[in-house]
């Protein structure tokens, strides 16, 4: 059901009966999450020729491994719904090729995981689908050449930079079944623009549109803050991270509470990762792995996941635009 404001409700109670999360092998290496993901590439590339082919080679198998789980194949799936930062989504465009499922492409930059997660909930809510695959992916290579500065260069960052993660997340969202995470509601983010335009430090534009849609959220759906055991936002990284709790705090709402970003926490404690990780496959394989399998484990009762994406592109940088961001949220619980 959707009410005014970009705010959503699903009486159905549909569920994500499944997950599958895809890591390259620097994740493997360096990321706490990597123990909880269910296939880990020895190549960034996957064994294949380009950056691009191994990005959507990831995808795929992150959605075969999430329909296996609930002893489906591709056939059996009604829509897909997936998106990723390269050029007109073009590995989210092969891998749906090689799946042969319904495709909807969705870009909402690194908030990508939710607002699939959130499309396919409405789907299931409206009777249209039974069984929709969910998620989004990145790969360092191909997106840090993108958006950044060629790989060759070599270039020094700053400490408020982010690096890409290589990885994906899928989720199988189907009606209503006992024994699993059920999605609540959601909230639809606005664009929040602040004027900043510095593609090395995206948490800082980021944190306000993650603040606007978690007030909102809070506001619109009637929560107070002790309702969740958990307030998780996508990749904002250790500056953007900080920044979104004193904006909090300013709100006054208790920054003690359990806040946590997936992008500070990725890659740990090493510091070569700057202000930690990014990505569209960051949130999706963070949300869809750890904080999920909490969840069926009981450890966690109620979460609110915010994913943050920067809509910018390579030409808006390039001629001086500045960084328009959003935050979509997602309410999942276990009934």
């Amino acid at each position: 059901m959707v009410n005014k404001g970009g705010l959503l409700s699903f009486p159905s109670k549909p569920v994500i009966a499944s997950t599958g999360v895809t890591v390259g092998p620097l994740e493997t290496k360096k990321s706490p999450f990597a123990q909880f993901a269910d296939k880990q590439y020895e190549d960034e590339r996957c064994d294949l020729k380009t950056n691009e082919q191994g990005h959507a080679k990831m995808m795929e198998e992150s959605i075969k491994i999430t329909l296996s789980k609930v002893d489906k194949t591709p056939s059996d799936a009604e829509f897909l719904l997936i998106g990723d930062l390269v050029n007109e989504m073009t590995p989210s465009n092969f891998a749906a090729g090689s799946v042969g499922i319904p495709y909807i492409g969705m870009f909402s930059a690194c908030a990508t995981s939710v607002s699939t997660l959130l499309m396919a909930a409405l789907l299931t809510e409206a009777g249209i689908s039974e069984l929709a695959v969910a998620g989004s992916a990145s790969q360092h290579n191909a997106i840090e050449r993108q958006f950044r500065y060629p790989l060759q260069y070599g270039s020094q960052k700053g400490p408020t930079a982010q690096w890409t993660a290589t990885a994906a997340g899928t989720a199988a969202v189907v009606p209503y079944i006992s024994g699993a995470p059920v999605i609540t509601c959601g909230t639809i983010g606005t664009v929040v623009d602040l004027g900043l335009t510095d593609p090395l430090n995206m948490g800082a534009a980021m944190a306000p549109a993650a603040a606007d849609t978690f007030k909102r959220h809070l506001e619109g759906h009637s929560r107070k803050l002790e309702d969740f055991d958990l307030v998780m936002t996508g990749d904002l990284g250790k500056i953007g991270f900080e920044l979104f709790k004193t904006l909090l705090d300013r709100w006054e709402y208790d920054v003690s509470h359990t806040f946590r970003d997936a992008g500070a926490e990725f890659y740990g404690k090493h510091p070569e990762f700057l202000a930690g990780a990014s990505g569209s496959g960051c949130s999706a394989s963070v949300y869809f792995s750890e904080v999920y399998d909490k969840l069926l484990a009981g450890q966690y009762k109620r979460v609110l996941l915010i994913a943050t994406g920067s809509l910018m592109s390579p030409l808006s940088y390039q001629q001086g635009e500045t960084i328009p961001c959003i935050a979509h949220a997602v309410e999942i619980e276990m009934k």
